[in-house]
């Protein structure tokens, strides 16, 4: 049986009795919102992408707001994402991965190797806002037009230090992985490494110059990279209207300037 998933699916996955769940996020980037979708996607789960539906399907960026803001929410989120699982509202990037790791098998099962698993993920959350800051260190509420000195030099740091402290530490969990793997946890793919796959892709588009310079220093994390994008479900998802491309309204964004050798 086919299992739909992506946008202005939830009535047809209805029809055909299948498990749903709806993630709520911004409808026009990628955002921390592509983490989860990643998951689902390679694991094959029945999702609606409920922004993205049709205005009349409860859909786009008004009907996400009034959703967030809805009193019905008893465990309301902080921010988008977040997903709704029956009676049960996740939010937070990481925790909705932690509950889609341990229901499907995204993540190991005894409790060491889904901690593992959740610790990498905080990571890489840290490493996410990093990446956001150098184009807005001075806050989200000011355009990058209003702050490019600062930017610029954050991003001196940024491509100086901490992109390749982070990049490092992620290529010494793969070479220490105790099962001798190509994965970051264990001998199986976990959402640790779609997640991974997604900040890699993520840092070519904004520092392409500085990702050919350290690309080198970071085989198993590069071939990393270039499993998961190979990856069926992930590979039929990455050339779909459901996967939107890189821009400069989401986390991920090019300006010439930030980026150098």
């Amino acid at each position: 049986m086919d299992v739909f998933v992506g946008v202005a699916r939830r009535e047809h996955i209805a029809e055909g009795g299948l498990s749903v769940y709806e993630l709520h996020y911004w409808p026009t980037i990628q955002g921390r919102g592509e983490f989860v979708r990643l998951a689902l996607e390679h694991a094959g789960i029945a999702y609606a992408d409920v922004a993205r539906e049709d205005e009349h399907q409860g859909g786009g960026e008004e009907a996400l707001i009034e959703a967030l803001q809805s009193k019905e929410l008893i465990t309301p989120p902080f921010a988008p994402p977040w997903l709704k699982a029956g009676d049960l509202v996740i939010g937070q990037t990481a925790n909705i991965l932690l509950f889609l790791g341990r229901k499907h098998a995204l993540a190991p099962n005894e409790e060491s190797g889904m901690l593992w698993t959740h610790q990498l993920q905080l990571t890489l959350a840290d490493f996410v806002v990093e990446i956001h800051d150098v184009h807005h260190p001075l806050g989200v509420t000011q355009y990058y037009e209003d702050q490019r000195a600062e930017a610029k030099r954050r991003a001196e740091e940024f491509r100086g230090k901490r992109m390749p402290k982070f990049l490092n530490y992620f290529e010494t969990v793969l070479q220490r992985n105790p099962q001798g793997s190509e994965y970051l946890v264990g001998s199986a793919m976990t959402y640790a490494d779609l997640s991974a796959f997604q900040v890699i892709d993520g840092l070519r588009y904004a520092f392409p110059k500085r990702m050919r310079t350290l690309s080198p220093r970071y085989p198993k994390l590069i071939a990393l990279h270039e499993r998961v994008q190979a990856l069926p479900r992930v590979a039929a998802y990455l050339i779909s209207p459901r996967r939107l491309g890189f821009s400069k309204e989401g986390i991920f964004r090019h300006y010439g300037e930030l980026d150098g050798e």
